[in-house]
């Protein structure tokens, strides 16, 4: 990819493909891509115009190698998101020492060892996919929001790149799409309904990501169960996945159990006593979780598919 390169540190442990692994969930993604050499690329909104980055470990270094295609001036404030969207200056070691302590959690720490908890760009985006992924399988939420944004989202080109890369739609933009266009996509009635709620709210500035970063989690949870269609799983998974907070963790999920069962296998497991023992960390389970079910898979570290899903 042309473009202007840096070179930015990273805490070590860090493994580049098992943080994108928990940010895309699956290769499906077509916002955030894993090339065949094993770099991320992604198109970033927010600026005058499309931001293309690209990242890749720099071998026997502490760091990765950044590319950016985009105006110039705004190299500080992209390299500082992508900073924050890959977690780079985040340290995990108190998980990772609390994990040893976690006989069916311990195995499965050391073995992805160097994942970092992601975070999306955006909180509208961080929305958005908690609202979409709520209550149906990983794969059928991946399916119905890959038609989402083939559907709203804008494609963009980068110099020497096969894949196709597309940003993601902009809640202005989900604003303006009719209701049997968003079912068309596959999203229900009341998804849509609660994405128009939460669109309107970012929008309008009733929601704001500044003040959530004030407040405690409890009280942020607090802010986003206000808007109707959030509960407290939605809500957890956004400071999670939205505003980096490791110290939830989303509760009355129905995955976790089965995920626990594959890593333990016959061993039992106390959920609450695990998270007792993680404390402030105890949102590193939930990545280590999702890893667990995608290294079932085999999905860590898999090459992006190179064409956009369909629109049905």
């Amino acid at each position: 990819m042309l473009g202007r390169t840096f070179e930015i540190s990273v805490v070590t442990p860090y493994r580049l493909d098992l943080t994108v692994s928990v940010l895309r969930r699956l290769s499906t993604n077509i916002v955030d891509l894993l090339t065949p050499e094993g770099g991320y690329v992604r198109a970033l909104s927010g600026f005058p115009r499309p931001v293309i980055v690209c990242a890749a470990p720099i071998p026997h270094r502490h760091a990765l190698c950044v590319t950016i295609d985009g105006d110039e001036c705004h190299d500080a404030e992209v390299l500082q998101l992508l900073r924050r969207t890959l977690g780079t200056d985040r340290d995990i070691a108190p998980f990772l020492r609390a994990a040893r302590h976690i006989a069916w959690l311990a195995p499965l720490a050391r073995r992805m060892r160097g994942v970092k908890p992601p975070r999306y760009p955006s909180l509208w985006e961080a929305c958005a996919n908690a609202i979409v992924f709520q209550q149906v399988s990983l794969r059928a939420a991946s399916t119905i929001m890959g038609r989402l944004i083939v559907a709203i989202g804008r494609p963009v080109k980068a110099a020497g790149l096969s894949m196709p890369l597309y940003l993601f739609p902009t809640a202005k933009a989900f604003q303006r799409e009719s209701d049997a266009h968003l079912r068309a996509a596959g999203l229900s009635g009341n998804k849509a309904a609660t994405l128009r709620r939460v669109a309107a709210a970012l929008t309008s500035g009733a929601l704001d990501v500044e003040e959530l970063e004030r407040c405690t989690s409890t009280d942020a949870i607090a802010i986003l169960c206000g808007i109707k269609g959030i509960g407290p799983w939605t809500a957890t998974v956004i400071l999670l996945r939205g505003l980096g907070r490791l110290d939830v963790f989303p509760a009355n999920d129905t995955s976790v159990a089965s995920n626990i069962a594959l890593i333990a296998e016959s061993a039992a497991f106390d959920v609450q006593g695990a998270l007792d023992v993680l404390g402030a960390q105890r949102g590193m389970l939930y990545y280590h979780l999702l890893l667990a079910r995608l290294e079932s898979r085999g999905e860590i570290g898999r090459q992006s598919f190179e064409k956009p899903l369909p629109v049905t």
